[in-house]
């Protein structure tokens, strides 16, 4: 699988475990860390956790190699790293604070609507 083939397989993950305002970040060319981050969150702990552990078991399921996954018993935070695509599902309030989509404000929006099961 591609880089954007595992974004769309993510997002469409992160949906079907009803993850509110979906956000991927092409960052192609503004880091050597990742292609794509993916920034969403869930309204609970255990909303936050149902995203990481759907997103962790579809990438399994593609034979895509789960390099870290951080934060998952705390469930304000949660980093899934796929390698060319960093995922982060946070708690509402959490992602008002980091507000990670101003930090990388460079980046432009990579539309995943498609993915979306409606």
């Amino acid at each position: 699988m591609n880089s954007h083939e595992v974004l769309m397989l993510v997002a469409r993950a992160a949906d079907d475990k009803r993850a509110e305002d979906i956000l991927a970040l092409n960052m192609q060319g503004l880091s050597s860390i990742a292609d794509y981050f993916v920034i969403c969150h869930g309204n609970s702990d255990k909303q936050v956790q149902a995203i990481a552990r759907e997103i962790k078991d579809k990438a399994q399921e593609n034979e895509i190699e789960v390099k870290r996954l951080e934060g998952f018993d705390a469930a304000k935070w949660v980093l899934i790293d796929l390698g060319d695509v960093i995922i982060h599902v946070f708690q509402r309030d959490e992602r008002s604070y980091y507000n990670l989509e101003k930090l990388w404000g460079d980046a432009p929006l990579e539309n995943v609507s498609e993915a979306f099961s409606y």
